[in-house]
């Protein structure tokens, strides 16, 4: 909100529009691309009569601009200390490098964070989680990064859940960052299936060859994906439709109204992902209840049997 109130899309959208009259006279249907660009479907029937008609006065009949510098778009306080603090997340650094992170410090050196990491507590999160300030790590992040932006394949020499190092030559398709665990997960496709492998196991990661790359490529196109899914009833109390699907927003999902105060809620997950579910299903107490699948239905009974344990 402070970003998206101050600068709109109307604004950004005007604002490209000054800076290419500037540039250049405007062509027929330029204002219309560039609306297209910025803002939404409708705001053409917006912008471009009120541009053509001269009710802003930005753009003349002939395509061009009495405006001579383009627009800026200054950051105000309050959005310095917004980036400041998010700068201070030790997570940021592994989508900048040294000189990237070093400037945008350096431009924010006297602005007072709006938060840090002392002003919130997190529940429900492991202690254990990745170390995003280790240089072996962040080398890796970005080699994978480049990797899925680049659609090429890696080989990783990892450490396995016994210990033993192990080599795999893998095509990273997206990276994955778990709130509860803490830590980042690659899923890459490794000879022809699907696999999630967590980026603090490992230890080098280095681009193949195109030979490599060719072989991957073809796999690849045969894939069939997964699907594993969960079907609760939620009691809305206290707003708690509200906090389950903000909860699971990051998960494909449908909500269905029974009643007055009861939603039948399908979140739909990777089978890798069920341990975690499941514990965050468990977090929301009696307001949730899972209706099926019935193996599902067993792991909680499961978990809350050991709870009651301990």
């Amino acid at each position: 909100m402070i970003f998206s109130e101050l600068y709109s899309a109307y604004y950004n959208a005007v604002a490209d529009i000054i800076s290419t009259a500037i540039d250049h006279p405007l062509e027929r249907g330029e204002i219309r691309r560039i609306v297209s660009k910025h803002a939404f479907g409708e705001s053409i029937f917006v912008i471009e009569p009120k541009i053509e008609e001269g009710q802003w006065k930005v753009i003349k009949a002939d395509g061009t601009t009495n405006i001579q510098n383009k627009p800026t778009m200054p950051l105000t306080t309050i959005q310095k200390r917004w980036i400041k603090a998010v700068l201070l997340d030790s997570r940021v650094r592994l989508f900048l490098d040294e000189d990237e992170f070093n400037g945008y410090m350096a431009d924010f050196q006297d602005i007072e964070p709006m938060f840090t990491n002392e002003d919130y507590i997190v529940y429900d999160k492991y202690a254990d989680g990745d170390d995003y300030l280790d240089e072996r790590y962040r080398l890796n992040f970005k080699v994978i990064l480049d990797a899925i932006k680049n659609g090429y394949s890696v080989r990783i020499n990892m450490e396995n859940r016994f210990g033993a190092e192990v080599s795999k030559v893998i095509r990273p398709e997206w990276l994955e960052y778990s709130e509860k665990d803490d830590k980042f997960r690659v899923i890459a496709y490794d000879n022809g299936f699907k696999a999630f492998y967590n980026l603090g196991r490992i230890r080098r990661c280095e681009r193949v060859n195109e030979e490599a790359v060719g072989a991957m490529a073809t796999i690849h196109d045969n894939l069939v994906q997964l699907d594993s899914k969960v079907v609760f009833r939620v009691f809305d109390r206290n707003k708690a439709l509200e906090r389950v699907l903000l909860h699971f927003a990051h998960f494909e999902k449908e909500a269905e109204r029974i009643s007055d105060d009861e939603y039948i809620v399908t979140i739909h997950y990777e089978k890798s992902d069920e341990k975690e579910i499941v514990i965050r299903i468990l977090s929301f107490g009696p307001r949730i209840r899972v209706i099926e699948p019935s193996n599902f239905v067993d792991l909680i009974k499961e978990k809350l049997k050991k709870q009651k344990k301990l």
